[in-house]
């Protein structure tokens, strides 16, 4: 598919995409509480429906009225389980890492043999960490030398472990789903140089929610208590997601303004520090009743490049949130001045290597970025250049290119463009809501 994605005023309102970081841990708890799950606002992304057809395969039974519906309130999905009880010899993950890392300890609560596969850029994606730890919770593995697929053979054993936090806090989401399914209380995992620990509060607030207890100290340990039986019926509701509501707040931002609905204030979800960086860019924003209100700076002064939006460079620590860099490199994009953004070691082991690729793509469109260590240089200010980009099948990197296309001097062609439906399949077409004038061929 592609997208172009011309020079547009937006106006209105949208509401946000559902959380697929919420939906696959709705998904995961669904199938690990025994009983019945309803779970409200589902996700449809790529990432969402792995999720479901993963729990399928592991052995739950999954009701929808419509699965691929596309309205802004879809009807409730409801997961029926008793317990982990694989149907097959499989479990395809699709290309979601936090699917493959997730569901792998969970799988393992088995004791059949289950290969583990992915597709995309996930097979290219290290797992090394299963290798290493799950024999130590009693699990056979065998990798391709730290790559899918993966052959597991359980039943895991809840243990006191000591993980590696550094590459992946989605390791440790699997392993305290699997561990919390065990019912197994006092029984501890320490955490060394744990990364992105909002991903890690909110794996915790699904587990609250359905019930369980876990609590930690300084995200050093993780310690199960002794929690009341669980609901015979447990019913959840998605969030709205921060991650892909960051593409539409920074869209309103370079060209609203507009409101951004369905946001949870309160969440634990990392991407919710976009706040931050559109308030130090000046961004106009206001936070009301129903939503967020955001537009282009009211101080012109700020600009001295053509630009009327008003916004400037900032410094932002991304290393909790690299998924933010796509949509922060959009906004810093007509920023006047230098924008610094940390964290860009957290970006290599992504869809795509996101620090060269978001370099090479906007550099299409005549942005310089330059990476200096662990820091992103981008050079905001210049007018945006129509060009063709390619998404490098990277979900977040097509809408990044996407949303800076509104302020270019010409538009902007996305080729593969279909990444989106990883995340976020409504992108364009919630830009067209908005009033941007978008062709798809």
């Amino acid at each position: 598919m592609v997208a172009i994605v011309h020079p547009s005023k937006l106006t209105g309102s949208q509401i946000a995409p559902a959380s697929k970081s919420s939906m696959q841990r709705a998904c995961a708890a669904a199938l690990i509480h025994i009983g019945k799950t309803i779970i409200h606002n589902p996700g449809h992304s790529n990432d969402d429906l792995a999720a479901l057809d993963v729990i399928q395969k592991l052995g739950a039974i999954v009701i929808t009225q419509n699965p691929a519906s596309k309205k802004i309130h879809p009807s409730p999905i409801e997961v029926n389980s008793n317990g982990v009880k694989p149907i097959g010899p499989t479990m395809n993950c699709g290309e979601s890492g936090l699917g493959i890392r997730m569901f792998t300890p969970i799988a393992a609560l088995s004791n059949e043999l289950i290969s583990i596969e992915g597709k995309g850029s996930l097979v290219k994606r290290p797992m090394h960490f299963f290798d290493e730890i799950l024999p130590l919770v009693g699990v056979k593995v065998q990798s391709q030398k730290g790559f899918l697929p993966i052959q597991i053979q359980g039943p895991l054993v809840p243990a006191n472990i000591t993980i590696d936090g550094s590459l992946s806090s989605q390791f440790l989401t699997g392993m305290l789903m699997a561990y919390a399914a065990t019912g197994k209380q006092e029984i501890e995992i320490k955490v060394i140089d744990l990364k992105s620990k909002p991903y890690i509060d909110l794996t915790l607030s699904v587990l609250n929610a359905f019930g369980w207890k876990v609590e930690h100290t300084n995200y050093e340990s993780f310690r199960f208590l002794v929690h009341a039986p669980l609901k015979t019926v447990i019913e959840y509701t998605v969030e709205g997601d921060w991650s892909g509501a960051a593409f539409l707040l920074v869209a309103g931002a370079i060209a609203g303004p507009i409101k951004v609905k369905g946001l949870q204030l309160n969440s634990t979800q990392a991407d919710k520090k976009i706040m931050e960086a559109l308030t130090s860019a000046k961004a106009n924003m206001k936070q009301e009743e129903d939503g967020i209100l955001i537009g282009p700076s009211s101080d012109n002064s700020n600009n001295s490049n053509g630009y009327s939006n008003g916004l400037i460079a900032f410094e932002f620590d991304a290393t909790d949130c690299p998924d933010l860099f796509p949509p922060l490199v959009a906004l810093a994009s007509v920023c006047n001045g230098v924008t610094n953004i940390k964290g860009v070691s957290r970006l290599a082991h992504k869809e795509s290597d996101r620090g060269l690729t978001l370099q090479t793509e906007f550099a299409k469109m005549g942005i310089q970025i330059h990476l200096v260590g662990d820091e992103m240089l981008i050079h905001g200010g210049t007018i945006i250049q129509s060009a063709t980009v390619f998404s490098q099948h990277d979900h977040r990197i097509a809408m990044a290119c996407g949303v800076a296309a509104l302020v270019a001097n010409g538009p902007i062609e996305i080729t593969e463009a279909e990444a989106i439906n990883k995340s976020y399949t409504d992108f364009f077409t919630h830009l067209q809501e908005l009033g941007a004038k978008v062709d798809i061929q």
